[in-house]
């Protein structure tokens, strides 16, 4: 079941998804917060709530849904007729609707391409749910779009979506959910009540790492800033903590096979974090990604803050790089320059 059960699996949920539901006062919620932390699944566990024909009523569980009645059934096999989410086509897989259709389920987008799947929510999508809004509610409840993530509207899209936000028909609601709010338009962020999501409790999170048989648990979150399900799903890809502990070093040598496996975007973000605990290091501050012992001495700042200004040139087109190995190997050696300390020549690269 998709709604006790979902708490359970992540249970850092529970008290903002509670504190939701008492407390909406708007139509239209907007979840922010950093992502890996769950905002798609509360936005889930919320539209799933107002659906429910017998929503829990007593004490911290509250409004949840029962996950047993003929309205949850429907919404856990994706084929409630008031429930319309607007994804990405390139997220459906990931996330796992990719079974939906296009025009039921539904982002309006065909399939009939080859081409790459996009990473927008586009117009096509935001018409299918102006049509779904003018149709009455099936079961009587009310009628939910999900939005994630928000940000991911291009801005015909946003524009479109705005004036029904403006003016909702019916039972119609919304749930918008985005670890960028900043880039949403300023009027669509004026129509929603905002629900934080942050940073799970430390112990919380490691405890669901464990379950889920992430291995290093301690040192992956850390990687991932905190963020329990992208420290998972780095997990999953691959990356062991032995080999993130490793880094540091292995790049001080200028060793760019370290990062050989690795995608382009991936492997600039893991420097932009090591560059970002030197900094922290060079400047008095303890480091955020990985544990002291592991990172070199401190070295120059001027240094290091060339290189992260190389690395986000980088990041802007890493999911397109013209070689992505030896851009790469450029960044690798930029590093090792960054990295060595003042006085001693940097090791030959491997």
């Amino acid at each position: 079941m998709v709604g006790a059960d979902q708490v359970l699996s992540l249970p850092w949920l529970a008290g903002p998804l509670h504190r939701a539901l008492t407390t909406a006062r708007s139509h239209a919620l907007l979840v922010q917060g950093p992502a890996g932390v769950g905002q798609f699944d509360l936005a889930l566990l919320l539209a799933q709530s107002w659906l429910c024909e017998t929503p829990l009523s007593a004490g911290p569980d509250s409004g949840r849904a029962c996950g047993l009645c003929a309205s949850c059934k429907l919404f856990h096999s994706r084929t409630h007729p008031d429930f319309l989410l607007l994804l990405p086509e390139a997220l459906r897989e990931p996330l796992g609707w990719g079974g939906q259709e296009a025009e039921g389920g539904r982002d309006g987008e065909a399939k009939a391409s080859k081409t790459k799947p996009s990473r927008e929510i586009k117009i096509d999508a935001v018409r299918a749910m102006l049509a779904f809004s003018q149709v009455t509610s099936a079961r009587g409840r009310a009628k939910v779009v999900v939005v994630y993530p928000a940000e991911a509207l291009n801005t015909v899209a946003a524009n479109a979506l705005l004036k029904t936000l403006e003016e909702p028909a019916g039972l119609l609601r919304f749930v918008l959910a985005s670890s960028a709010s900043e880039g949403l338009l300023p009027t669509i962020r004026s129509r929603c009540q905002p629900v934080p999501l942050g940073l799970p409790a430390r112990g919380d999170a490691l405890a669901w790492l464990q379950g889920q048989g992430v291995e290093g648990p301690d040192v992956l979150l850390d990687a991932a800033g905190g963020r329990p399900q992208e420290a998972r799903d780095w997990f999953e890809s691959g990356l062991r903590a032995t080999a993130w502990l490793q880094l540091p070093q292995r790049l001080a040598r200028g060793e760019a096979a370290a990062l050989a496996d690795w995608p382009a975007p991936r492997a600039i973000d893991a420097m932009q974090r090591l560059c970002h605990d030197m900094l922290r290091l060079a400047h008095g501050a303890p480091p955020s990604y990985f544990p002291a012992q592991a990172l070199p001495p401190p070295t120059s700042a001027a240094a290091l803050h060339a290189w992260a200004a190389a690395l986000r040139q980088a990041a802007r087109h890493a999911e397109h790089p013209l070689n992505g190995g030896l851009l790469l190997e450029s960044l690798v050696g930029q590093g090792q320059q960054a990295l060595f300390r003042p006085g001693k020549p940097p090791a030959r690269r491997s």
